[in-house]
């Protein structure tokens, strides 16, 4: 065994090679190149979008307001974002253990991102041989203006990417307007050179490292992987052994697989993996590696699909089952998750009370003999219109409830906080006892909520 000292004058570790993904048309990469285009779409666009007068799409942190189109979500809807996450984590656990790491391939930011930077390197530099041949070449005026041309793209689309990021928490068009007058606060110009460096170090020049090294997605996928799992494969029995040989030669008679050895699986890579060497948890399950097998399929006239999309029964022939335990009850799951989601939120009140007692005094004795407690009646409106709201209290004999005012007024996305004094007869309770404050709008009954108090009195 070699001494991993000496692979590199001394080293522990060997220099990354810089990895020039070769690119390939096909089925597989017209679907990355279309959720690419989808994602980046919905993300830069999205902050430009109006609704209702206003951004569609907003999360005004000083106000404590998340706009959503016509939706509107509050502090005290906190637990949407809960249960957000917990349906994005479900989901990756089921589209992983049904169809691999699709997810990587298709839809992450870093993927998608890292795509767009390629696609800008390509367009200055040129293909992957080109690419290669400029960074061994000696540094010419053409070749630092390529070099500077490509800097140059990478910065400011990185510097849009931030400002995009920015623009859905501050209204982007106000953003705009302050950059434009170099007026931005210290949190705007952090954050937007914040995520446009990361996006720029991250898809410019990490780029696959960030798969291998820093997700964690990579590690703890073997866990959610199972024999049934679609998974990019290479047909071994089929393909092996390989070697190179003329068009037209009776390949089988020579004692050679179906794999010529043309090294394209790897050269399009952008993990610099070799699928032939068996499933690796860097395969980010892009299938630009079955692409490019089956063009070279295509023109030796051998069938399609020595690499393709397949399950580990699947290779060995015998049936493959997409329908199992571990999938059935993450889609059961799921499907109550977003079930019980989507009922919630289109059947939330948008009003709410919060009822705290005044702790300065547990009781007063008022003078005919009633007992009175005063608390702070806190009123949300969380409906987009102004209401009148009355207040009202239960759950003792003779209770009566004083505030000033038969309404109370509440602008919309408004809370007021409201003295109310409830008194009880001598009498009617020892020591103390819950009670219920309620509120409801005047114009619309519907919009009502309450809430549990303590009420203390005398306990002889």
């Amino acid at each position: 065994m070699s001494d991993p000292v000496s692979t590199m004058d001394g080293g522990l570790y060997a220099a990354r090679q810089k990895i020039y993904p070769r690119d390939i048309n096909g089925r597989f990469q017209r679907l990355r190149t279309l959720a690419a285009w989808v994602l980046l779409g919905i993300y830069y666009l999205g902050p430009w979008l109006r609704f209702g007068g206003r951004q569609a799409v907003l999360f005004d942190l000083p106000a404590r307001k998340f706009h959503i189109f016509g939706l509107t979500l509050w502090p005290q809807d906190f637990y949407f974002l809960t249960w957000l996450l917990v349906i994005a984590a479900l989901s990756l656990f089921f589209f992983t253990a049904l169809a691999g790491r699709l997810f990587c391939g298709y839809a992450c930011p870093q993927t998608v991102w890292t795509e767009t930077f390629l696609w800008m390197e390509r367009l200055v530099e040129g293909n992957r041989s080109q690419q290669m041949k400029l960074a061994k070449a000696p540094w010419t005026a053409d070749k630092i203006l390529r070099k500077s041309a490509k800097q140059g793209l990478w910065l400011a689309f990185s510097l849009w990417t931030g400002f995009t990021f920015v623009g859905y928490f501050t209204p982007i068009t106000e953003l705009a307007r302050l950059i434009a007058h170099l007026d931005t606060g210290p949190w705007e110009t952090f954050w937007v050179l914040f995520y446009g460096g990361a996006t720029y170090v991250n898809a410019g020049f990490m780029r696959e490292q960030v798969c291998k090294y820093m997700c964690p997605y990579a590690r703890f996928q073997s866990a959610m992987f199972d024999r049934d799992t679609l998974i990019i494969t290479y047909e071994e029995v089929r393909g092996e052994p390989r070697g190179a040989r003329a068009k037209g030669v009776d390949h089988k008679a020579r004692g050679l697989g179906d794999c010529v050895d043309c090294t394209l699986c790897v050269q399009v890579c952008p993990t610099g993996i070799d699928i032939r060497e068996g499933l690796q948890y860097e395969c980010i399950a892009c299938a630009a590696c079955i692409d490019a097998c089956d063009h070279v399929m295509d023109r030796v006239g051998y069938p399609r699909g020595l690499i393709r999309y397949d399950t580990q029964h699947g290779l060995e022939g015998r049936p493959k089952r997409v329908l199992r335990p571990r999938t059935l009850i993450y889609a059961t799951l799921l499907l109550g998750l977003l079930t019980g989601f989507l009922y919630t939120i289109t059947h939330r009140n948008f009003v709410a009370v919060d009822v705290l007692r005044d702790r300065n005094a547990l009781y007063r004795e008022r003078p005919d003999g009633a007992i009175e407690n005063v608390y702070n009646v806190k009123i949300l409106n969380k409906d987009g219109a102004a209401h009148e709201f009355r207040v009202v209290g239960s759950g003792l004999p003779g209770l009566v409830l004083d505030y000033a005012g038969p309404t109370v007024w509440v602008g919309p996305g408004e809370v007021q906080a409201v003295p109310v004094r409830i008194r009880v007869p001598r009498g009617a309770l020892a020591g103390g006892a819950d009670i219920e404050v309620g509120i409801e709008a005047a114009d619309r009954p519907e919009l009502k909520a309450s809430g549990k108090a303590r009420f203390i009195a005398p306990s002889g």
